[in-house]
C-alpha cells in the first residue's frame, strides 16, 4: 500500500466502470475537491471519485498538505522543492498503479482532475506514464519543465486547461504557455478561460470539464 489516502465517493450506480482522481492544490487536502463529485456524480453515474491527500504536510498550513514545497510561498530552498517533487511523483505513480488494480479500472477509463499544484502534478506525471489516461482536466496550474516534455513523454492523454482571468496566484498566462508546449509536442489540447474568476473553479469551468470528461469516457 502507498502512503496516499483520502476521501472517495463511490459510483451512484454501484457499478463503476470509470474513475475521476482529484489532485488538490498547495495547502489543501482531498476533502477540498471531493465535494465536486456531488455535482458530477449525477451526470457520471458509473464513475467512482477519489481524492488523495498529498504526501507532505504543508509548511504554511499544518492542517493541509502539499505535493512539494514552493520556495516563493514558504521560503524553502530550490533543492528542497526538487526533492519534494521527486518524492511526490514516485508516490503518486505508485498510488495510480495501486488504484488501477484495486478499483479494477485501467488508465484508459481514468480522468485526472487537478487544481493548482495538483494540475502541475497531473501535467507532469500523466505524459510520463506508459499507458495514456482517458484525459487530464487541469485548473489554475502550469506545466512544469516544458523543455523536458518531448524527451520524457511516454503517452499523450488529451488535456483540458482551465484558468480564471483574474487569478492572482498562478498567472493566467500560464494557460497559453502550457497549451503551446503541449500542442507542439503533439497533444490534443482544449482550453477555457473563466471570466471574472480568480484562483478557483467557477461553474462555467466545471461545466466545461464535465463535457470533456463525458467526451473522453464516451458517455
Amino acid at each position: 500500500m502507498t502512503t496516499l489516502t483520502g476521501p472517495r465517493k463511490d459510483a451512484v450506480s454501484g457499478k463503476a466502470d470509470s474513475l475521476v482522481i482529484f489532485l488538490h492544490g498547495y495547502g489543501s487536502d482531498g476533502n477540498d475537491l471531493i465535494g465536486i463529485a456531488d455535482s458530477l456524480a449525477e451526470h457520471l453515474p458509473n464513475t467512482t471519485f477519489l481524492s488523495p491527500n498529498a504526501p507532505q504536510r504543508c509548511a504554511n498550513n499544518p492542517m493541509g498538505y502539499q505535493w512539494s514545497p514552493i520556495p516563493r510561498l514558504d521560503g524553502s530552498t530550490e533543492e528542497a522543492a526538487r526533492a519534494g517533487q521527486i518524492e511526490a511523483v514516485d508516490l503518486l505513480c505508485a498510488y495510480l498503479d495501486e488504484v488501477a488494480t484495486v478499483e479494477r479500472v485501467g488508465p484508459e477509463r481514468t480522468i485526472i482532475f487537478g487544481f493548482s499544484q495538483g494540475t502541475m502534478m497531473a501535467l507532469h506525471v500523466g505524459p510520463r506514464r506508459e499507458v495514456s489516461f482517458a484525459g487530464i482536466a487541469g485548473f489554475s496550474g502550469r506545466l512544469l519543465h516544458p523543455e523536458l516534455l518531448e524527451a520524457e513523454m511516454k503517452s499523450k492523454p488529451p488535456i483540458l486547461l482551465v484558468h480564471g482571468d483574474s487569478d492572482d496566484m498562478v498567472p493566467p498566462a500560464a494557460l497559453p504557455e502550457a497549451a503551446d508546449a503541449l500542442a507542439k509536442a503533439g497533444f490534443e489540447v482544449y482550453t477555457h478561460i473563466s471570466k471574472n474568476t480568480g484562483h478557483g473553479i467557477a461553474p462555467d469551468g466545471l461545466g466545461t470539464a464535465l463535457q470533456f470528461i463525458n467526451m473522453k469516457l464516451g458517455n
